[in-house]
């Protein structure tokens, strides 16, 4: 993994990152991870470059190595009533609020921070485009905001087999589609997504 150049924090660091921006169904996960210095984990990388059982095995040795983890999402409903953005940036509040350890600063996947004021508590923050691929702690988040939505999804194909949400993840395959023209949307699907607005 290639370090990015980052910016010098005293404390502990968040990585944050999400999973779930794309799909037509289910909900937009995010996590936040504290890696322990003692405790290192080898192997971290984007989670969409390491197959799903590697992401497997390092999502348990970052849920047993790291200093503090946390995992949290907004729905279907949420993301139409806010738009994927929004949703996105309050999953990633909520994750950092569920850390046990309170961090001296956030670093986040993309180019864009959530909002870093709670309370009465401003937190630092730095947005890393490549940040999954390029920071130990973000990759860290990446793997268990992936592996979770990935468990969600196909506990959701039990509910709702008709969509085969197991195989595809919610994503809009061709198999996802021609189940959405068959059988129309289910209360999982994100109906102000342009192809289900499509759909009746």
């Amino acid at each position: 993994m290639q370090q990015a150049q980052l910016f010098e924090f005293q404390g502990p660091i968040a990585g944050v990152d999400e999973a779930g921006r794309g799909p037509l169904a289910g909900p937009v996960v995010a996590a936040a991870v504290i890696l322990h210095p003692d405790r290192p984990i080898h192997g971290l990388d984007d989670s969409k470059k390491l197959s799903a059982q590697r992401r497997e095995v390092l999502a348990r040795e970052i849920r047993e190595r790291a200093m503090s983890w946390s995992v949290a999402w907004a729905d279907a409903a949420e993301i139409d009533a806010l738009n994927i953005l929004a949703a996105t940036m309050l999953a990633m509040r909520r994750a950092i609020l569920g850390l046990a350890v309170v961090p001296a600063a956030i670093r986040v996947d993309g180019n864009r921070l959530p909002d870093l004021r709670f309370r009465d508590h401003q937190f630092d923050g730095e947005a890393i485009i490549g940040g999954d691929a390029s920071v130990p702690e973000i990759s860290a988040a990446s793997i268990i905001a992936k592996t979770t939505r990935d468990r969600i999804m196909v506990k959701m194909d039990s509910l709702y087999p008709n969509y085969e949400f197991a195989s595809h993840k919610g994503y809009g395959t061709e198999v996802h589609r021609d189940r959405l023209q068959r059988y129309g949307p289910c209360e999982q699907h994100r109906r102000s997504f342009a192809p289900l607005r499509l759909v009746r």
